[in-house]
């Protein structure tokens, strides 16, 4: 997750109301998602939705909201809400598709994918990370920057301004109640 352009300084820009300054964050932006996209899909978090889908769908949400963008670390906590959106709103969706059995016909390259969260395990996430988002708003950010965008320890660490050390705690903490809710288990 490089600066080059600098996201927060276009985010500015547009938010000042620069078409030039849009026309510029655009590819950025796009390609960035993209990048956080292709990490959902190998890691398995939607069946039905390819990179493309994903991000198209984030990026429309994004543009519709009236957000204005205070730098490029409030930019991707937006986007990690985004992406959770996306990703969660697609499995309730077909949860609740009854034709088939629930089984949707696959393009070939998009059957290649084995998903490794079933819809119903993404739904009962999403139940339970809003539990905790009540309980700890910090340890469900990392949570969506983790498990939605897939950004590393360190890139959470950069994009929430925290140490790596709280974050791995936070991440833990966070991982352990999630696991003791979703299951019912300690």
């Amino acid at each position: 997750m490089t600066d080059t352009p600098d996201v927060t300084q276009l985010l500015r820009q547009v938010s000042d109301g620069d078409e030039d300054a849009l026309a510029r964050l655009i590819p950025v932006v796009y390609r960035e998602l993209r990048s956080l996209a292709r990490a959902q899909r190998r890691k398995g978090t939607s069946d039905t939705l390819n990179t493309t889908a994903i991000v198209h769908e984030a990026y429309e949400r994004l543009v519709r909201s009236s957000v204005d963008y205070a730098s490029r670390n409030h930019f991707f906590h937006v986007a990690a809400r985004v992406m959770r959106g996306v990703i969660i709103d697609n499995a309730r969706k077909y949860l609740t598709d009854k034709r088939g059995s629930g089984q949707r016909p696959l393009p070939l390259d998009e059957a290649i994918v084995v998903p490794d969260d079933p819809p119903e395990r993404l739904v009962a996430l999403d139940d339970a990370l809003t539990e905790l988002e009540a309980l700890s708003p910090r340890q469900a950010q990392i949570v969506e920057l983790r498990y939605f965008v897939g950004l590393t320890i360190p890139e959470t660490a950069e994009v929430m301004d925290l140490s790596e050390a709280s974050v791995k705690r936070d991440w833990t903490a966070a991982r352990a109640w999630l696991h003791k809710s979703i299951t019912g288990t300690a």
